[in-house]
């Protein structure tokens, strides 16, 4: 897993953080959330291949 990854994923988290702060704050709930949700796809699209990479190394590692 590369470094600048993690720092993606810690900048993607304080923006999201922020505008859905800003969104609450001004009364639009539905926003917020829809924010939220789509920072927690863009993450889960950046990490699925490195999750499914783990999983292939572990069906490696026991199918000796």
């Amino acid at each position: 897993m590369e470094v600048s990854l993690i720092f993606k994923i810690a900048a993607v988290g304080i923006l999201v953080t922020i505008l859905n702060q800003v969104l609450r704050h001004s009364g639009r709930e539905e926003q917020a959330f829809l924010l939220s949700l789509a920072g927690l796809i863009l993450v889960l699209t950046w990490i699925v291949p490195y999750i499914y990479e783990l999983f292939t190394t572990i069906q490696a590692l026991f199918s000796l």
